[in-house]
């Protein structure tokens, strides 16, 4: 992003609005833009979180308006330089971008029951000494959101953003173990639905049973995180 060090601000509006009427002609019913937020001693700026957000706005507004539904992605990251970041302060960075996020949503005119979040969970950096319990990243996500994400929104999708594949099932299970959230929650998973998948296959085409059955457990296993029924030793004995 222009005078910002590190810092970075998604592009592609210019022309969307077309881009956007060809893929929904073609079929599109969903589409997603992510926008990355860094945590540093300087970051993220104040600056850098009101453009993102406000990209993210248009973006959604577009989307609505050619009748393709919206995945609002406004990620933290934790392996960013130098990725020492404690909990509590990506909590603090995570809810000051959703804060923005849907107060320019909300600006933009975009229907909030129209759209999807999918945001990062509230972790510390991947070099942080802080190491929290499964508990504990739970019990701040689901705080981070409800002090944050409108009721009005249909559901909020996790991405995984660095997590092991258990790490990010049992950090999903344990947050729909928790009650009186006015959303559903459930995955948009890469990696760590992938991995074991992608290892195991590996590049040989014999390995394909192995990788479609090892694909398959880990979407079984998130399926049952979405619903707040997974534990490692269903995980283990599946």
């Amino acid at each position: 992003m222009p005078g910002e060090a590190g810092e970075k601000i998604t592009e592609g509006l210019d022309g969307l609005r077309q881009r956007l009427a060809a893929y929904a002609d073609l079929g599109a019913g969903f589409a997603k833009w992510r926008a990355v937020i860094t945590i540093n001693d300087i970051a993220p700026t104040r600056n850098n979180i009101r453009a993102n957000a406000h990209s993210l706005a248009r973006y959604a507004m577009l989307c609505q308006e050619a009748g393709i539904v919206p995945i609002v992605e406004p990620e933290v990251v934790g392996d960013g330089e130098p990725g020492n970041h404690s909990l509590e302060r990506c909590a603090q960075v995570t809810g000051d971008v959703l804060e923005n996020v849907f107060k320019e949503l909300r600006l933009a005119g975009v229907d909030l029951a129209g759209m999807l979040l999918k945001p990062n969970m509230v972790l510390p950096g991947v070099n942080s000494r802080d190491r929290p319990t499964v508990e504990e990243v739970a019990q701040r996500t689901v705080a981070v959101l409800k002090e944050h994400v409108p009721a009005a929104v249909p559901g909020i999708a996790f991405l995984s953003g660095g997590q092991t594949d258990e790490e990010a099932t049992a950090h999903l299970s344990a947050m729909n173990r928790i009650p009186g959230k006015p959303w559903p929650l459930t995955f948009s998973y890469g990696r760590a639905l992938q991995n074991v998948a992608l290892r195991t296959w590996a590049g040989r085409r014999e390995n394909f049973p192995q990788a479609r059955q090892a694909f398959a457990h880990r979407a079984h296993m998130n399926s049952l995180a979405a619903t707040g029924e997974w534990t490692n030793a269903v995980d283990r004995a599946a």
